[in-house]
């Protein structure tokens, strides 16, 4: 099979592969569509330290299944399916609990550490677990399948976020999840989301989706103005999706007394907070990692278009394009926001 492999750091080839092995319980997906996520492009220069060559990356993908293992009853050959990136054990302490996502086994398809190494989707083919893939109805297109995999990660955090009806919500960075969560969070019946980025476009793009407040730091005093927004107290919960010390410092100024913060973005390993004013405003942090059971719940949010991810797809590439769209994304390209590459 053909699939784009990670040679070095910033070197991508198309290479000639073994068709993966599948093992009892496992599916072999012919992949149709896959995203290429932003955490791939950090580990494209080894920067993130989870994409150690040689690895085929990917893990935002839908296909047809074709092939399953023997004690796989309940999917075909022919199904349309997407999967989770997250492999988990299903015996650990934490699975057992319901937190799949914080397993102790965990393994992310696309990812290489020093403990681990699990080729993707970027390729004609890709094995995966039969318990981390989900059926998907004729209706919906293999490219919006792609994205169930970012809708999850918002879902999941907006679930996790004590959201009432009414709240004022603020999203800092409105990257593809930033986009995302603004949408999770209006469903979720935050009644006014204000967004806030350094880029006017992406601040274009927040409002077309449904942000009702576009804020630019470099023009903007952000928690002033959310104060201000609000009879003076801030807003009821804040979402940073960038993670990196200013937008955590922008979310963390912009909520009131009360409320809560959740991180989602993770592009930095460590930020520096006002302690005091958290604890002294019994500000709730909270941390969401990947997704835990939203699946079912996103496939049909895209499926009704209740969530939209077309305005969020810049291009669609064959698989052979798929090193020339890397580079463009690490070189930060203006206005390129998702890119799906068909193998």
């Amino acid at each position: 099979m053909k699939a784009l492999l990670l040679t070095q750091y910033k070197q991508l080839e198309l290479a000639d592969m073994p068709v993966p092995e599948i093992g009892p319980d496992d599916l072999l997906v012919r992949v149709k569509a896959c995203g290429i996520c932003g955490s791939d492009v950090h580990g494209f220069d080894g920067s993130s330290g989870r994409r150690i060559p040689p690895l085929v990356m990917g893990h935002e993908a839908a296909g047809i299944v074709a092939g399953a293992g023997a004690n796989v009853k309940d999917l075909k050959e022919g199904d349309r399916v997407t999967f989770d990136s997250t492999v988990y054990c299903g015996r650990c302490f934490y699975c057992l609990r319901g937190e799949a996502n914080l397993c102790d086994n965990r393994q992310v398809l696309g990812v290489s550490t020093p403990d681990f190494r699990r080729h993707g989707a970027f390729a004609e083919y890709v094995s995966v677990p039969r318990r981390i893939a989900h059926k998907l109805p004729d209706s919906l297109p293999f490219e919006r399948a792609a994205m169930i995999e970012a809708v999850s990660v918002a879902v999941h955090a907006t679930a996790i976020t004590p959201v009432k009806l009414g709240d004022t919500a603020v999203v800092v960075g409105t990257g593809m999840i930033g986009l995302l969560c603004l949408q999770a969070l209006k469903l979720a019946g935050c009644s006014r989301i204000i967004a806030v980025d350094l880029d006017d476009v992406k601040l274009k793009a927040a409002a077309g989706l449904g942000a009702n407040v576009l804020l630019n730091p470099k023009t903007d005093d952000v928690p002033a103005a959310v104060q201000a927004l609000s009879g003076g107290r801030g807003a009821d919960i804040a979402m940073e999706a960038v993670g990196a010390t200013a937008p955590v410092q922008t979310a963390l100024a912009s909520v009131r007394k009360g409320g809560a913060l959740t991180l989602v973005g993770n592009i930095t390993p460590k930020i520096e907070i006002n302690l005091q004013s958290v604890v002294t405003r019994q500000i709730r942090v909270q941390g969401s990692c990947a997704s835990c059971g939203e699946y079912p719940a996103c496939i049909d949010l895209l499926a009704s278009g209740a969530i939209q991810v077309d305005p969020l797809i810049t291009a669609r590439a064959p698989l052979e394009e798929g090193a020339s769209w890397f580079n463009r994304l690490y070189s930060h390209e203006p206005n390129l926001m998702k890119v799906i590459l068909e193998p």
